[in-house]
């Protein structure tokens, strides 16, 4: 599975309407605490706007809306995936992303063999409680070693600033949820993300 190098983490379709546009290419769908009928309203409606724009569109969590809506890749943390039906998931073709915050959840995740792994939080997160402190760029180098060619997507307090860092330690992909939605001005932000991973990517290829 291959993954843009900035993945940004929405809880609303709306938020897709309005950032996708300016370029976004791989975008995660995280709603929680809203009613079955108003998940799939809003699956729909980010389904449609993401292939407009030509995006890829992950849904966290819902993985039976997934399949019954015909999205392609479905993101569950370790909770969800004690529960999820993996052969269900497999059958329907759904890609599958997995969270992982220390080692023995990188071996659990990597037993199911998903599409690609999350490691995090890299840095001090304002967005949940976490019962794992901050693994930092060394971990980061760690589980790409460990797990090869999979795409390693880093996340967790994470900023423009950080980009250049988390890519040369070995992240594939940075996912951004606050530094994005809680800046006075997320269309510009989202704009200087989709720039600085861009280039980003092309130093460290070089």
């Amino acid at each position: 599975m291959k993954l843009d190098p900035f993945y940004l983490i929405v809880d609303s379709a709306e938020w897709i309407a309005r950032l996708v546009p300016l370029g976004v290419k791989l975008v995660q769908l995280r709603i929680k605490g809203r009613p079955q009928t108003d998940l799939r309203a809003e699956i729909r409606h980010a389904i449609a706007l993401c292939a407009k724009h030509q995006c890829q569109l992950i849904v966290n969590d819902y993985w039976r809306l997934a399949i019954e809506e015909g999205c392609d890749c479905v993101h569950l943390d370790q909770e969800d995936l004690a529960t999820a039906d993996l052969d269900a998931i497999r059958a329907s073709g759904l890609k599958l992303g997995l969270s992982t915050h220390d080692q023995r959840e990188l071996e659990t995740a990597l037993a199911e063999r998903p599409d690609y792994i999350a490691l995090g939080p890299v840095y001090t997160t304002i967005l949940k409680p976490m019962k794992s402190g901050p693994q930092g760029l060394t971990r980061l180098s760690e589980w790409k070693l460990r797990i090869g060619d999979l795409p390693l997507v880093a996340i967790g307090g994470l900023t423009v600033e950080r980009i250049e860092s988390v890519l040369r330690h070995g992240a594939d992909s940075v996912a951004v949820v606050t530094d994005v939605m809680r800046h006075e001005n997320p269309e510009l932000r989202t704009k200087q993300w989709i720039i600085a991973t861009a280039q980003a990517r092309t130093r460290n290829l070089q």
